[in-house]
């Protein structure tokens, strides 16, 4: 394996700020910013506008579409 060519793999925190959701994961992902957790170290702070906390799928906040109404829709207005 060739030396000083891998991104260094740390524990970094990510933070939802449209929430402030946070959790501690491992990443390459570099940053200037810091934060200090839980357990008293601080660690890289990435700062991302949707997580697990506010995405719509698993909020149950996703809406379904009535595609059966518009297929009908478009076949009536399409079909001579």
């Amino acid at each position: 394996m060739k030396a000083d060519i891998h991104p260094e793999y740390r524990e970094v925190v990510f933070q939802d700020v449209t929430s402030d959701f946070k959790f501690l994961t491992r990443s390459t992902i570099s940053t200037k910013e810091t934060i200090k957790w839980e357990d008293g170290n601080e660690y890289p702070l990435v700062k991302v506008e949707i997580s697990s906390a506010t995405h719509p799928f698993y909020t149950g906040q996703n809406k379904v579409m009535d595609t059966s109404g518009r297929i009908d829709k478009f076949k009536r207005r399409y079909t001579k």
